[in-house]
């Protein structure tokens, strides 16, 4: 048992270090329309308020003594959630034009394609792994239904950031916001 809760503890910890790791190369040189190719092209990290550190309390336990049933454990990860679900997000970015590389998680899927999802920074967030924080989750909804996108898809949005809680699905709480966004397949330079 305590090897579940130590995997499921390693995994929220290590998805904030995956956040300033990953990033998706660099911009592709194809912008959808004007306004996206003046957008800055944002890292992920960007998105975090300096400063902000969620893994500062847990430094110090000795997270190998700890059970999954253990109620200090189930305690841990509980406070752990609701701290990254209520992450603070980078004010200075509210309401400027940006542009953000970074893997989708459909909200919606129809027969005409997907038009709102999450954006995030690494493979397998929010669907094979728990959500990471809420400064590290942007809602998207796109300007027009794009077609052939499918969950884990590397794409690059474009459009005005937003600084709006959506807590509206299981798939994680976003602290961002992109509406009437521009998406585009990413492509890595080179390619």
């Amino acid at each position: 048992m305590k090897g579940l809760f130590l995997r499921a503890l390693g995994v929220l910890l290590l998805s904030l270090a995956a956040a300033f790791l990953s990033g998706c190369g660099p911009a592709s040189q194809s912008p959808a329309n004007a306004n996206a190719a003046a957008a800055p092209e944002l890292k992920w990290e960007e998105l975090i308020p300096k400063g902000w550190d969620p893994t500062k309390r847990y430094r110090n336990i000795s997270l190998e003594a700890l059970r999954d049933n253990d109620p200090r454990a189930i305690q841990m990860l509980d406070e752990m959630r609701a701290v990254w679900d209520n992450a603070p997000i980078n004010v200075a970015l509210d309401g400027s034009a940006a542009k953000l590389s970074g893997f989708v998680v459909p909200l919606d899927n129809t027969q005409g394609g997907i038009r709102e999802f999450l954006l995030v920074p690494y493979f397998g967030a929010c669907i094979h792994t728990p959500p990471p924080p809420a400064n590290q989750i942007v809602h998207v909804v796109a300007g027009e239904t794009f077609k052939g996108l499918h969950a884990m898809d590397t794409v690059k949005v474009s459009g005005v950031l937003k600084a709006a809680r959506y807590a509206s699905t299981d798939m994680g709480v976003s602290g961002y916001e992109i509406t009437g966004a521009s998406v585009e397949r990413f492509v890595a330079a080179g390619d």
